[in-house]
């Protein structure tokens, strides 16, 4: 896990110039969206953790079968203490912990079946509390809301888990793109059974926000959502699908201010402001630009100084007029994982930058403290 941390995090020391805090066990923590205090004992109840000013890091479900397959309970504490561990040296105070990545659950859920890469019978949210919080360190449940699983893993299913069953009795709220299977947002079903997950999570779970990602609108096809659209009576497709994600993206907000306003809800979409809207249908002007909708927003900028097409300064300098003075909180998504790769899609003159310069993501690091950004999260 070191070599994780250390190539995401050579540099990425915690905003100076921010309003900062030492907790008890030396970790430096920034200035924080509410009174929080560090988690209560048993029995008492629990006061949300949580940072204006984040430094923040994910652990998504392609990590799992590194530090989570084929291990115990114990084994799987020792792996992501070790993770953690890295991390909070690095100033981490927020993790973004993988619950629900396409239909499935790695957390206690009576709604969807058990993520394979948990094999081992323990409760993998349940000891990401406890690991994170005694050291300081507030954590999100980050679910992709609309992602469902494959085809073939569908199959092996029991035929009760409810989007199964919504594939067998040919209802619409769920759809096939590429043999993969996606909610559909135009359905008060759809936006209910999110509704559902997001209550099951906090209403069991001590966690201190929820986090979701890019996978919203899964095609631009008109054939997806044809019945829905021409039921509607509305006449601009893009107009009526941003609608949608709009309409379930409140929905998860609500149902969290629902269960306590100091919980934080945040969204991380991708970091081109054009394609998220061409693409995804992905309002992010509306999320970021006015309260209601989100606590904090996270576009993934995972782009090199020399981008071709969203070169880094410019995208980040969009993003902060963006949000403006709107009391959301920007912070700056970076690809700490692109370090030492080619970028294939940055066009020809930046193919190699990740590679030529190993001290990328410090120098993003520095733009984003001299930025209006609240603070950054690596992937």
């Amino acid at each position: 896990m070191k070599k994780f941390i250390a190539a995401a995090c050579a540099a990425a020391i915690c905003l100076s110039g921010c309003s900062a805090v030492k907790s008890d066990s030396g970790l430096q923590r920034t200035a924080e969206y509410n009174e929080s205090l560090a988690p209560e004992s048993c029995g008492t109840k629990y006061v949300p953790m949580n940072f204006r000013e984040q430094v923040g890091v994910w652990l998504p479900y392609v990590k799992f079968p590194e530090i989570m397959q084929g291990k115990n309970a114990d084994g799987f504490r020792k792996a992501l203490g070790e993770f953690l561990e890295d991390a909070a040296a690095d100033n981490v105070n927020t993790l973004y912990f993988h619950v629900h990545p396409m239909g499935d659950s790695y957390y206690s859920s009576e709604i969807y079946p058990t993520g394979v890469y948990l094999d081992g019978g323990f409760d993998a949210l349940g000891i990401v509390l406890d690991e994170a919080h005694k050291r300081g360190i507030s954590v999100h449940a980050w679910i992709n809301p609309l992602r469902m699983q494959t085809d073939e893993v569908m199959r092996t299913l029991p035929d009760d888990y409810i989007i199964k069953r919504w594939i067998n009795d040919g209802e619409p709220y769920v759809k096939n793109v590429n043999g993969r299977w996606y909610l559909d947002p135009a359905y008060e079903e759809s936006v209910e059974l999110m509704t559902r997950t997001v209550s099951e999570i906090l209403d069991n779970y001590r966690v201190d926000g929820l986090q979701i990602d890019d996978y919203f609108y899964p095609t631009t096809d008109p054939e997806f959502d044809r019945e829905a659209f021409e039921a509607s009576g509305c006449t601009d497709l893009a107009e009526w699908r941003t609608g949608n994600v709009d309409r379930f993206v409140k929905a998860i907000y609500d149902t969290v201010k629902s269960r306590d306003e100091r919980l934080v809800f945040g969204i991380s979409p991708q970091g081109n402001i054009r394609v998220d809207y061409d693409t995804q249908y992905a309002d992010v002007r509306l999320w970021g630009g006015e309260k209601g909708y989100c606590d904090y927003i996270v576009p993934q900028i995972y782009y090199g100084f020399e981008n071709v097409n969203s070169p880094f300064l410019p995208t980040l300098d969009e993003w902060v007029e963006l949000v403006g003075d709107s009391g959301v909180s920007l912070i700056i998504g970076l690809a700490a994982y692109k370090l030492g790769r080619e970028d294939k899609w940055a066009g020809e003159a930046a193919e190699l930058e990740w590679i030529n310069d190993p001290d990328i993501i410090r120098k993003q690091i520095e733009a984003v403290k001299k930025s209006a950004a609240d603070g950054y999260a690596l992937y």
